[in-house]
């Protein structure tokens, strides 16, 4: 099963956007599953469900972060790099999908309230989101980023 794959059929068990593609990338990440799934919970629905950068978005740079990225603080080489990685990887994104914005993506009122609360995942949520493609698509980004550039 490829990454991506991994990334939809995670969401479809329930897991948040986020959730569903940094979870894929965990045992490349050097961490478990459920490490991954706690520290990427709070990213769904672009951001504590606020409709900002989509959730899938946030979980493709958290793997990448963890793959390519930096510790020490002075290191402005390795974070000017690891910002261009994000950049390129976002950017590949939001030719894809029109927006790396949540809310855009999903074509919802920029003012309309943010509620905290989950949409309730039945089948009609999955024929109206077009999320199970859109984490399919960060994973495959990443996993694509990966496979060209990881030494």
């Amino acid at each position: 099963m490829t990454k991506a794959e991994q990334a939809k059929q995670l969401f479809m068990e329930g897991y948040n956007c986020s959730q569903a593609v940094f979870i894929a990338f965990a045992d490349e990440c050097g961490i478990d599953k459920e490490t991954a799934a706690l520290i990427s919970s709070g990213f769904g629905g672009g951001l504590g469900r606020m409709r900002e950068v989509c959730g899938a978005v946030i979980g493709m740079s958290m793997a990448a972060s963890m793959l390519f990225g930096y510790s020490d603080p002075k290191n402005f080489e390795k974070k000017k790099e690891l910002y261009g990685i994000i950049q390129e990887l976002a950017g590949e994104y939001r030719k894809n999908n029109g927006s790396i914005i949540c809310r855009e993506i999903l074509g919802l009122d920029k003012n309309a309230p943010t509620l905290p609360t989950p949409d309730k995942r039945t089948e009609q949520y999955y024929k109206k989101r077009p999320c199970p493609l859109l984490v399919y698509n960060a994973a495959e980004i990443l996993d694509g980023y990966i496979a060209k550039n990881k030494a």
